[in-house]
């Protein structure tokens, strides 16, 4: 019995790595409705937004939303998403970050 519930953990442990491996994210901030800033993920399967948008949101502690397959974060979190998605499983080679603020 406990064969196959290990053999299907690790099913599903595979099968999440090899779908985080085939993933693009871009992120980037941008300027919002009064000059605020906000930090844009793109690329995030659509069954994994919302669980993802609210590991980010609870690890950045800030506030957000899931928008149109974006997740949309209240802040710029350039300088600390990388690392936050990477703990997440997804690989460091397929995040590319842009640092300056997109208009």
């Amino acid at each position: 019995m406990g064969n196959i519930l290990k053999d299907d953990l690790m099913k599903e442990i595979v099968s999440d790595f090899i779908e985080k491996e085939n993933i693009r994210l871009k992120v980037y901030a941008t300027k919002k409705k009064f000059k605020k800033l906000v930090t844009i993920v793109e690329g995030v399967e659509k069954d994994k937004l919302e669980q993802t948008a609210k590991e980010l949101k609870n690890k950045l502690a800030c506030g957000g939303t899931v928008k149109e397959g974006l997740i949309v974060l209240q802040g710029n979190h350039t300088s600390k998403i990388k690392d936050i998605l990477v703990s997440m499983g997804y690989l460091p080679e397929a995040i590319e970050v842009k640092k300056e603020v997109v208009n």
